[in-house]
């Protein structure tokens, strides 16, 4: 693993990481196995948050590593997953605040249950 510049990008790193790993047979047999581990990943960051500790922040990273790794087993490029997700949530929640706005009102000023309201319709285009 000493060829991953220590300087990329935590998603990037992880992927070439686990494609390292993969080389020398590290890896798992199929996609449903690394679901399991990132269920047991969950419930273990589940625990640790519900305790109030400070292994919170360890056990997400390993929820992230988990989640990259069936990314990889799926084909699906998390980086672009994530970038694709992030346009679509900036897109939503534009409509949300113009629509807020055409109604007179603020954001800001809105229970979360209104706002919610508003973005189930921008959810819908």
């Amino acid at each position: 693993l000493e060829g991953v510049p220590r300087g990329l990008p935590s998603l990037v790193k992880a992927i070439r990481i686990q494609d390292k790993a993969r080389g020398v047979g590290f890896d798992w047999d199929d996609r449903g196995q690394v679901w399991d581990k990132v269920h047991e990943e969950l419930a273990e960051l589940k625990a640790e948050v519900d305790a109030g500790s400070e292994k919170a922040a360890g056990e997400l990273g390993d929820v992230l590593f988990s989640i990259v790794n069936y990314a990889r087993f799926l084909g699906i490029d998390p980086d672009e997953a994530l970038e694709r997700t992030n346009r679509k949530f900036i897109q939503r929640f534009q409509h949300m605040e113009q629509a807020v706005r055409a109604d007179g009102r603020e954001l800001s000023d809105m229970p979360l249950s209104e706002m919610d309201a508003y973005w189930e319709r921008a959810k819908k285009g």
